[in-house]
């Protein structure tokens, strides 16, 4: 009987680190996609889990979400922290929110004489 459970628990571990690595696995290619869209350089070429939580999808399947985080650049001298969720191995948010230059008020512009 021990060696059942035992087996029952090494193959849910099993399980956990196959369908946690294909929920990576689809995190970056999301991630490498949007930046690519944007012109943005993926940097380190991989995403860092942030949060895995219970989650259900609109089937009302109960489902592993992970939050993952990146970092990106928008002119290769920085680094943005982006995120992406995904839900099983389903991706259903992707932030890539580079920050835009400020637009020069009256008050920031020096006059060049």
């Amino acid at each position: 009987m021990t060696e059942l459970i035992l087996l029952a628990v090494l193959a849910a571990l099993g399980w956990l680190w196959w369908d946690s690595m294909q929920a990576r696995e689809a995190a970056i290619a999301a991630a490498r996609a949007a930046c690519n869209a944007e012109g943005l350089q993926f940097l380190d070429d991989t995403v860092g889990i942030a949060s895995v939580k219970p989650a259900r999808n609109t089937d009302g399947r109960l489902l592993l979400q992970r939050a993952y985080d990146f970092e990106f650049s928008d002119n290769g001298d920085n680094r943005i922290r982006g995120s992406v969720i995904t839900l099983g191995r389903r991706v259903i948010l992707l932030n890539v929110m580079a920050p835009r230059p400020a637009e020069a008020s009256a008050s920031n512009v020096i006059p060049l004489h």
